[in-house]
């Protein structure tokens, strides 16, 4: 069709690969990057910061210090134990953006106030004190006091003052520690004026100088407003950094903004400053380059193009958390000693529970912040991130649009097999390069959308051709269903009755067919063919078993089936018997001298009958052909002469593991041969993988039928079909038999013909293939496949078609059994390289060759050379 183009595979890949390109960017794909990103994170391994120390506020400090928030006399408690003890530098996750009053404290300041007025002013102040201030303090003891004592007075209101004054406590020990730093909290998002007031000096202070190169069209995230703590501490540390940090896509945080922008001026994140004030430098010292990264002396930071480094978070080791946590509270009581902060870099933050909040990392569940201040720390003092490059982009693009036309070009031209493991191939090729750049060079290039579209576009365009296949086969059946059926009819009708029985089988039974099949199998009784009426009749009573009279046609069928022998077409006398009806004795049928017992199985050429010779008591097996059903007029004769030389060349062969032949007959053109019955089975069950015999044992039947083989070739006798389903075998008597010389050939006949091809195709060697005139150098190269077959459960040549086949074995080397079963020694498999070779005077020449290298390959001193048992009344194959 002129515009079919849009139900080719090409086109539908195609558009696959544009919905994915539209769906790159949704929440969907996003969040598996990211989860890919946070399988790297957590496959790499990195040691942290050891000089990175941790004093949480945990539940147990706050359960013996109070209730949060603090006094903050208690964190200026803390601040001086670390300053005594030489802490590098110290910084806080809490925030102080308040002054912190306790009750009473203005009434202080009123009345410190009002003693530089009067000794009235004082005692009325202090009057009013009396009722508001919460507990009976010094200043209370003093109210009525004389003006002679409001010296005294004014001094005590001093004490009271500068104790209840927490934030001037904090504020001074910041001051003396000087290696403080505190938080401060910007609101993120684009400003719509300019700033009500400019930010006071000890803000600004801590601003950055703007980009020393870089993209300058590469801005860092901006922000409208600050918050920042009260201007006592402000002052007295030595600098703030922002603690914002901006959430993934799935709520997680993976990286830190390591500068914002805020209006016209840049801030360093708390990390940042920390990192730099344990190096001895400052503000000044921090270099932005736009769009690529920060320098810190002579560290560099590379960053994403809003300067948002990707943090590497360290993974617990040895169940020990990567930075220890030590409780605030054994610090402050001395339980843990202040000289273990010597020369380290502390960082004091909440992680009780209901205390601050916590945060999606990939490293945790549920990280609070003096912890995420941790990992960003370490990563920039040992620059260890993890960074997206400016051509990760195009990579990134590259590697999605070279999977799209793998989809659109390539993937439609391949079969289901090839094309899935090509796919598969791909797809683990991506996975490993993402893994790889993440954990031995830090890189993250985001795969996981091109990964996305191999297995979307794999399944959808496998989908549509099944979907699209089904409605043709279906289409297909249909049409199928009714040239079988005109088929099975006019082969019916010219009395090809076998043909028109493959034909009907291959349509879907219905009412119509079942009235062809009934006339079908009337047809087969007519030629007295009972057992295939019986099959017909069969597969009829499973789609309607009350059709017409089909359960006694069924009955009487398989009855004759079992004790009615087939005879000539061509009329006469028959010593076959069928059961009368009523009541007289039942005569046996008779295939010359032989009386029928019973059906044995069906044999290569005909059935295989239970026969017994009356005079003698021999029980036989007795092997039938209905020549003249199975052939033309014009072959019935050569095909004869084939039969009876069969039981010639057979019945020349005297040898404990060739099966016996004791006669040979015609009755009414229906062939037959009685041999010797044996026990047990052909060795084609022992030939499936989960059902092999021990090594030992199978070297000893495969040796023993060598030896068989190499008398019939002095007796010039080529089998020409060896394989496991003509070697029988008991297991009860270890006794082997090599049987069915169907198309065994008088190799110094003049009948002799090259350039024909007989035997079963897996078991052929290559000379037979190619049909050339053999000898029995070809049977031991079909016994070497049978070994080769029953060592391991699998042919050494296999092909999807015959040519294929052919093509293998002629050209080809076997498959490496060693691979397929590794208990197969060194020496057999040496063994059956030589065996299988293609040039057959390569190969053993006898089969007494054959058998003792065999042996000695698998040291074969102890294995059997004769059968120490044969006969038997079971099955024959």
């Amino acid at each position: 069709m002129k515009f079919g183009f849009w139900k080719t595979d090409w086109f539908f890949g195609l558009v696959v690969a544009l919905v994915m390109l539209l769906m790159s960017n949704s929440d969907l794909l996003q969040s598996l990057e990211r989860k890919a990103y946070d399988m790297g994170v957590v496959s790499s391994s990195r040691t942290p910061f050891d000089r990175v120390a941790v004093i949480a506020i945990d539940d147990a400090s706050i359960a013996n210090l109070g209730r949060w928030p603090w006094s903050r006399d208690i964190h200026a408690k803390m601040t001086d134990i670390l300053g005594a003890a030489k802490a590098k530098v110290i910084g806080y996750t809490v925030f102080f953006p308040e002054p912190q009053i306790d009750p009473g404290y203005k009434y202080i300041l009123k009345l410190l106030e009002a003693a530089g007025s009067s000794p009235a002013a004082v005692q009325s102040v202090a009057g009013a004190a009396v009722a508001n201030v919460a507990s009976g303090a010094a200043p209370v003891a003093a109210i009525g006091a004389t003006t002679g004592e409001l010296g005294q007075f004014v001094s005590l209101l001093r004490e009271a003052e500068s104790a209840l004054n927490t934030d001037r406590r904090l504020a001074d020990s910041f001051e003396r520690a000087r290696n403080v730093l505190l938080p401060m909290l910007f609101t993120l998002g684009e400003p719509r004026g300019k700033p009500d007031k400019p930010l006071p000096g000890f803000v600004t202070r801590n601003a950055i100088a703007g980009s020393s190169g870089g993209a300058e069209g590469n801005l860092p995230v901006p922000t409208s407003s600050v918050q920042f703590p009260v201007e006592a501490m402000g002052t007295a540390v030595v600098g703030l950094g922002h603690l914002n940090a901006i959430p993934d896509i799935d709520g997680a945080i993976r990286s830190e903004p390591l500068v914002l922008q805020h209006f016209d001026q840049y801030y360093p994140s708390l990390s940042m400053m920390i990192a730099a004030r344990s190096l001895n430098l400052g503000p000044a010292d921090i270099k932005i380059r736009l769009g690529e990264g920060v320098t810190l002396g002579k560290l560099r930071i590379s960053t994403d193009p809003l300067l948002q480094m990707y943090t590497y978070f360290y993974k617990d080791r040895d169940g020990k958390p990567a930075f220890q946590a030590d409780s605030f509270y054994d610090v402050y009581t001395g339980k843990i000693a202040a000289q273990k902060y010597a020369d380290k870099i502390v960082l004091i933050g909440a992680t009780a529970a209901g205390v601050g909040t916590t945060s999606v990392t990939p490293v945790s569940p549920a990280m609070p912040p003096v912890l995420t201040l941790a990992h960003a720390v370490s990563s920039i003092l040992q620059e260890h991130f993890f960074v997206a490059p400016t051509w990760g982009f195009a990579a990134e693009k590259g590697v999605f649009l070279l999977i799209a036309a793998y989809l659109i070009l390539v993937l439609p031209r391949l079969k289901a097999g090839a094309g899935a493991a090509i796919t598969a191939g791909i797809l683990v090729t991506l996975l490993v390069v993402h893994f790889v750049l993440m954990t031995t060079q830090g890189i993250w290039i985001q795969l996981m959308v091109p990964c996305a579209l191999l297995l979307v576009g794999h399944v959808a365009l496998i989908t549509k051709r099944f979907i699209v296949t089904e409605r043709a086969k279906v289409r297909s059946d249909e049409s199928s269903a009714e040239s079988n059926r005109m088929l099975g009819l006019a082969y019916q009708g010219q009395g090809q009755l076998d043909m028109a029985w493959d034909k009907f089988r291959l349509v879907p039974l219905s009412d119509p067919l079942m009235d062809n099949l009934y006339n079908l199998a009337l047809d087969f009784e007519r030629k007295r063919q009972f057992a295939k009426a019986e099959g017909v009749f069969r597969h009829m009573a499973g789609f309607n078993p009350k059709f017409r009279d089909i359960e006694t046609k069924l009955s009487r069928a398989k009855q004759l089936s079992e004790t009615v022998i087939l005879g000539g077409s061509s009329g006469g006398r028959t010593n076959t018997s069928i059961v009368g009806e009523g009541a007289g004795a039942e005569e046996k049928p008779m295939l010359g001298r032989y009386q029928v017992e019973k059906e044995l199985g069906k044999g290569a050429m005909g059935v295989v009958y239970l026969g017994k010779d009356p005079k003698i008591g021999r029980v036989v097996a007795i092997k039938t052909m209905a020549l003249s059903q199975e052939f033309e007029a014009d072959e019935l004769a050569e095909v004869k002469e084939r039969f009876f030389r069969e039981a010639e060349t057979a019945g020349r062969l005297a040898h404990q593991n060739i099966v016996t032949i004791y006669d040979a007959g015609e009755e009414h053109d229906l062939a037959f041969i009685a041999m010797e019955l044996l026990k047990g089975g052909d060795l084609a069950p022992f030939t499936k993988p989960d059902n092999l015999l021990p090594i030992d044992r199978v070297v000893s039947i495969i040796a023993r039928t060598a030896d068989a083989l190499g008398y019939a070739h002095k007796q010039a006798v080529v089998h020409r079909d060896i394989k496991p389903a003509n070697i029988m075998y008991d297991l009860d008597s270890d006794t082997v038999k090599v049987t069915d010389f169907g198309i065994a050939r008088l190799t110094d006949s003049s009948k002799t013909k090259t350039g024909m091809v007989l035997g079963t195709p897996s078991y052929m060697s290559p000379e037979q293939l190619a049909g050339k005139k053999i000898d029995g150098r070809s049977d031991l190269f079909s016994l070497s496949v049978s070994l080769y077959q029953m060592l391991c459960g699998k042919l050494p040549f296999e092909g999807d078609s015959m040519v294929q086949l052919m093509f293998k074995i002629a050209n080809e080397r076997p498959a490496d059994i060693f691979m397929i079963n590794r208990n197969v020694t060194p020496s057999i498999v040496a063994f059956l390289d030589r065996a299988m070779d293609k040039d057959p005077d390569v190969r053993f020449q006898t089969g007494e060759e054959f058998a003792a290298a065999l042996r000695e390959a698998a040291g074969g001193a102890a294995l059997p050379t004769t059968d120490t048992a044969s006969g038997g009344v079971d099955i024959l194959l």
